[in-house]
């Protein structure tokens, strides 16, 4: 028997949950001392302390098993296990429930506060608009009838069918219906006498809704520096609102698709998400002077007036759609830019259909998406302090340990926000810098700095980790220096983030306001952060696009998607100063918890922040190295990196990095959802070099949980260099978890020497490397 961590694609009418009591890593524990009872993936099923209830699912083979699992839960309950049962005990003694697959199930607990609220003051005949997402049924002929079922039901008691979606793809099938408040009532109170009693449905939610942005302080734009003629064919496009195409900053920039119709509909005034986002990726922050991107960027909206999802679409059918056909217009689109999410689906363990999507799009289709992990804005407490005066008066130090400990006592509240799970995409927090002057920022003194001193991640920026447990966000870019609000002290201040503003904010392209067109305004937040590290994916192409030419433009769609996938998060660093902030404020402390430690870190900052400038430019003393290529299972590949005789005999700092991307494989039902894992060896030859693994990183075991890997080693020993000599590193695919993947898996790998002041280290691995690009790696 099989116990899984997410029910998707299972067959729910043999499914038994178990709801778990305490922390789920001991349940995993327990199980494994238990014969006949398969274990599928213990790195899935362990869930995150910040998970109030978490779950597990038990497949079983027939329906009698399943009556025989109840009928012994039920004699444990009652102290009447036999001989050979009490391996049971262990387990069951972690239970809240064991109980069937039902209305407890298909209306979770947080979708149920969400339609009670819907409902609240309706009349029993005003209509909800709902997602229900149907059990998938591979059969054509079983997942028609059991939808005609459903469809019956909803009509039935009043309701309507909007539209409908069913993408094999990722074993997806929903409707999005109308059904009347009196229904819905049910629903809130799962009763299986209704509609959540039907046992063709997987799941009912309420209508996805996208998160938002503002754009504040608009003023008379100025002309943004002039870009390369002709513009190049995008590589990378983005999905978000529509935009103000017509804008004078964004209007050579833009190829605009528009295949739901979308633009027609949105009020030019109200269109403030798409050409923020579009602005940053075109010209990044306008609180400095860039260049323009040399490409267009493809644009295909999502959202319409409002900046909402279209009312009557599903939205994963909506970015399916419309990821599929850009694909088929585009062959050459690399990167995709989401800075959107839906608020009503925060992360707390298992994957959303939005997620599973873009890991199955990225694999199939060679693309690397970046997300934003979403903002948290709602009102919290502060504890350490009683009024705003002392909130005030604190120093730096007090100030940003007093936020960290309020964020980390919040953090089942302040999850990820769907599709921020992804494991195939890049997941982006925002970064409390901007390039804010010391004139303006003192516009924003009205609202309290919660980290004066400390490169952090914004307070709204939404917590990790991922799916099991990898770590999320992956990356943290600028999101503007956010500011906090005190808005009550009762018995201690209540604060929330302040809004962007020309004291605090990103400068973006604004909508019209006031009757002025072509307006300047400042925005923050992980939508923006993200649209940066979208930008920053771009200029890492346009740089390699620049030196190799058609050498690097000829690597596979994939291979390039997956090697700016290491390049984005190769120069991740967690800053110090906030690392060890953290370590000291919310421990645990004491002999052994370096790992627990370091998993409160990454929660917050992923692997780190990343300045735009270390990931794009070179410099004398730094070189950077890049590889790909793909693996069988079971293989591995010996990359040789090349030593600088400059490094050798000197006693002063230096550094050796690795960073390995990829995407896995999934499918709905499989035994394992990240079935396809690779790693770095520890190189043996590293000690030659003067360095070792430090603590200011992800270990390990927190970094191989993912779809990228990286490790970095530094020491200030002289390194013991001899001519031609070459660090060895092997990347290994390790054994498929599940089923077995029999196609090679492409991979990117970045790699960095550096010693800081040794100016001939980068002229003399260059002269090493050539030619620049070789056949890819392959085993």
């Amino acid at each position: 028997m099989a116990l899984r961590a997410d029910p998707a694609g299972l067959a729910p009418e043999r499914l038994l949950v178990f709801e778990v009591r305490g922390s789920i890593n001991n349940f995993a524990t327990a199980v494994q001392n238990v014969a006949g009872l398969e274990l599928i993936d213990e790195e899935e099923l362990v869930g995150d302390e910040g998970d109030k209830q978490p779950f597990a699912y038990l497949l079983v083979p027939d329906m009698a098993a399943l009556r025989n699992l109840e009928s012994l839960w039920r004699r444990w309950q009652a102290g009447q296990l036999e001989r050979g049962e009490t391996p049971w005990a262990a387990v069951f003694d972690l239970l809240r429930d064991l109980r069937p697959w039902g209305p407890l199930d298909r209306v979770q607990s947080g979708d149920a506060s969400l339609l009670a609220a819907a409902i609240d003051g309706l009349d029993d005949g005003d209509l909800v608009r709902l997602e229900i997402e149907l059990i998938y049924r591979g059969r054509g002929t079983i997942a028609n009838e059991q939808e005609a079922n459903v469809r019956a039901a909803i009509l039935g008691r009043g309701g309507t069918v909007i539209s409908r979606a069913r993408i094999s793809d990722i074993g997806y099938h929903a409707l999005l219906v109308d059904i009347p408040a009196r229904a819905v009532r049910d629903i809130v109170d799962r009763r299986l006498e209704g509609i959540a009693g039907l046992e063709p449905i997987l799941y009912i939610r309420p209508q996805s809704e996208p998160t938002v942005i503002e754009i504040a302080d608009t003023e008379q734009a100025n002309r943004a520096p002039p870009a390369p003629r002709p513009l190049g064919r995008p590589i990378l496009a983005l999905l978000d609102g529509v935009p103000v195409a017509a804008h004078r900053l964004l209007a050579d920039h833009i190829d605009l698709d528009d295949p739901f119709d979308l633009e027609p509909g949105a009020l030019v005034a109200n269109r403030s998400h798409g050409t923020a986002m579009a602005s940053l990726i075109v010209h990044g922050d306008r609180n400095q002077t860039e260049a323009p991107l040399p490409r267009q960027i493809h644009v295909v909206p999502v959202l319409g007036n409002n900046d909402d999802f279209p009312r009557d679409r599903l939205v994963v059918d909506l970015v399916y759609l419309a990821i599929t056909r850009m694909r088929e217009q585009n062959p050459e689109l690399v990167i995709v830019n989401l800075s959107l999410g839906n608020r009503f689906r925060p992360f707390h363990g298992l994957l959303s259909p939005w997620a599973r999507l873009i890991d199955r799009l990225a694999d199939r289709l060679g693309l690397l998406f970046v997300v934003s992990a979403g903002n948290a804005t709602s009102d919290f407490g502060m504890p350490a302090y009683a009024t705003r005066v002392a909130y005030e008066e604190a120093d730096d130090q007090q100030r940003a340990g007093a936020m960290v400990t309020a964020l980390h006592t919040l953090i089942g509240e302040r999850r990820m926000i769907s599709p921020a799970e992804t494991v195939n995409g890049i997941t982006v927090g925002a970064w409390n810098r901007d390039a804010v002057s010391p004139a303006d920022r003192a516009l924003a003194r009205a609202f309290i700095d919660p980290y004066p001193a400390h490169d952090a991640a914004n307070p709204s920026s939404s917590l990790g980790p991922g799916f099991a447990r990898s770590v999320k966000p992956d990356i943290l870019l600028p999101g503007a220096r956010e500011h906090m609000q005190v808005v009550g002290n009762h018995p201690h201040i209540e604060v929330r983030p302040g809004r962007a503003s020309r004291g605090a904010g990103l400068k973006v392209a604004a909508p019209p306001a006031g009757g002025r067109e072509n307006l300047d305004g400042y925005t923050n937040g992980t939508s923006a952060a993200a649209a940066l590290a979208s930008r920053t994916c771009h200029q890492i192409h346009d740089a390699l696009e620049e030196n190799y030419g058609d050498a690097f433009l000829a690597l596979p769609v994939q291979e390039r998607a997956v090697l700016l996938k290491a390049l984005i998060v190769h120069p991740a660093r967690w800053p110090r100063g906030i690392a060890d902030l953290i370590k000291a404020t919310v421990g645990p402390w004491g002999q052994g918890q370096a790992s627990k430690q370091k998993d409160n870190v990454r929660r917050f900052i992923g692997f780190g922040c990343v300045d735009a400038t270390d990931a794009v430019a070179c410099a004398a003393d730094r070189a950077t190295f890049f590889a790909t290529g793909s693996l069988r299972r079971d293989r591995s590949v010996t990359i040789q990196v090349p030593v600088p005789l400059a490094m050798g005999g000197k006693a002063q700092p230096h550094s050796l990095s690795a960073t390995l991307a990829w995407f896995t494989p999934v499918a709905p039902g499989r035994k394992s959802y990240r079935t396809c894992r690779l790693k770095i060896l520890k190189p043996a030859a590293i000690n030659s070099l003067g360095v070792s693994g430090h603590g200011w990183q992800p270990d390990e075991n927190q970094t191989n949980r993912g779809t990228v890997f990286t490790r970095c080693w530094e020491g200030d020993h002289a390194p013991v260099v001899t001519p031609n000599m070459t660090i060895p590193l092997v990347v290994q695919r390790d054994p498929d978890q599940g089923t077995t993947i029999d196609e090679p898996v492409v991979f990117g790998l970045a790699v960095t020497l550096a010693m800081p002041g040794e100016i001939a280290l980068y002229d003399e691995v260059f002269a090493r490397v050539q030619p620049p690009i070789l056949a890819a790696a392959r085993a």
